[in-house]
């Protein structure tokens, strides 16, 4: 959701910028382009950083004998992968 903001961010940013030719007297439309275009680059940035970042799955298995009859008895527990939620 973050590279698509940033994407949209940038676009209007340039639209304001470069494709714009509308004076307004209480606003400066061009610097408020160049700060949605910067904008929109900082959060597509931090979106694929975030994206790339690893992400560290654990994995517990443990086994015990049960006392009352020496039946042994597995237990597994994994962490939930972000990657396996998308």
């Amino acid at each position: 959701m973050s590279i698509g903001l940033g994407i949209f961010l940038f676009v209007v940013g340039a639209i304001l910028v470069f494709a714009l030719e509308v004076t307004v007297d209480w606003i400066d439309l061009n610097l408020v382009g160049y700060i949605l275009m910067g904008a929109g680059a900082v959060i597509f940035v931090l979106g694929l950083v975030l994206l790339m970042r690893r992400r560290n799955s654990v994995s517990t298995t443990r086994t015990i004998a049960d006392p009352a009859n020496g039946e042994q008895i597995t237990r597994r527990q994994s962490s939930i992968d972000d990657r396996d939620l998308q």
